[in-house]
């Protein structure tokens, strides 16, 4: 069975799904969308990988620490609410996975990043910079050492301010430059300018568009920002449970959703659907290198 869509960042492995994941897993298998889960922290990251190795095909995983868990942080999203319990990067743990993996369902580190929006009590954003630089800087290297891509996790400390993607880029930049750092990988669910879509692709990066993409003038900018790159560089995503498209927005998301994100670009960019479909699932292919 080859593949319709890639849902290339999904979350199944969350506990929203404890109850009824099997379900959501058969509803987009049957259309034929095929995802990667992605973890958040050590516990998240091996429940991904247990989801994919007890399918066969269409479902892999990608292991890391999200940069909102290196701190005690209270997260209140319309979607989920909880409170990050503080954990450090443990690459022997993580590195255990990926010897255990014998059926190489990992395809990728992450979620690592950065994250100026969630600042625990107390803590500035310098400060929040300075916990989380550390643990990413480590998470980079240790895909690299693994020969797997990064996907990257960055968000502002408001609107239109991109502070967290230049400080993020800048210390891509640093690694390679002064550390020969060879690495690959996408910026999941990305929602700044062309600018910076196009510093991305300077490092050999994929840009990810989520279901934010099908809201309402709010997006138009994101929009332009579709319309403008080209399909080779892109790919797509739920980012379930979080940001549902329309028309199933405030809903708990799913991967079968992607779909929505899809005809949104092939309706921006004045394309077929099945042409984005196409190239949207080899461009995730490439890079996860998915058989």
């Amino acid at each position: 069975m080859t593949p319709n869509l890639i849902d290339s960042h999904a979350h199944l492995n969350f506990n929203i799904y404890k109850d009824d994941g099997h379900e959501v897993i058969r509803r987009a298998l049957d259309q034929r969308i095929w995802m990667i889960n992605v973890g958040s922290q050590y516990d998240t990251s091996k429940r991904a990988v247990e989801i994919a190795t007890n399918h066969d095909i269409g479902i892999y995983a990608a292991i890391g620490l999200h940069p909102i868990h290196l701190s005690q942080t209270e997260v209140d999203e319309e979607e989920i609410k909880f409170k990050s319990r503080e954990e450090k990067f443990d690459e022997v743990k993580y590195q255990q996975l990926i010897d255990d993996d014998k059926q190489h369902k990992i395809v990728a580190v992450g979620e690592i990043g950065l994250d100026y929006f969630h600042i625990p009590d107390g803590l500035t954003r310098d400060e929040i910079k300075n916990c989380q630089a550390p643990d990413f800087i480590k998470q980079l290297h240790f895909a690299a050492k693994n020969n797997l891509p990064v996907i990257l996790h960055c968000r502002d400390s408001g609107k239109g301010k991109f502070d967290s993607y230049y400080d993020l880029l800048n210390i891509i930049k640093s690694q390679v430059t002064d550390y020969g750092l060879r690495i690959t990988g996408v910026k999941h669910c990305f929602d700044a300018n062309l600018e910076i879509a196009q510093e991305f692709f300077k490092l050999n990066f994929l840009i990810s568009f989520t279901g934010i993409i099908t809201f309402g003038k709010n997006a138009e900018d994101l929009r332009q920002v579709v319309h403008e790159l080209p399909l080779e560089k892109i790919l797509v995503e739920t980012d379930c449970p979080y940001l549902a498209p329309e028309p199933y927005r405030g809903k708990r998301n799913e991967p079968g959703y992607v779909e929505f994100v899809a005809k949104k670009i092939a309706e921006v960019k004045n394309l077929p659907l099945e042409e984005v479909a196409k190239i949207t699932t080899e461009n995730a292919k490439g890079l996860f290198e998915i058989k």
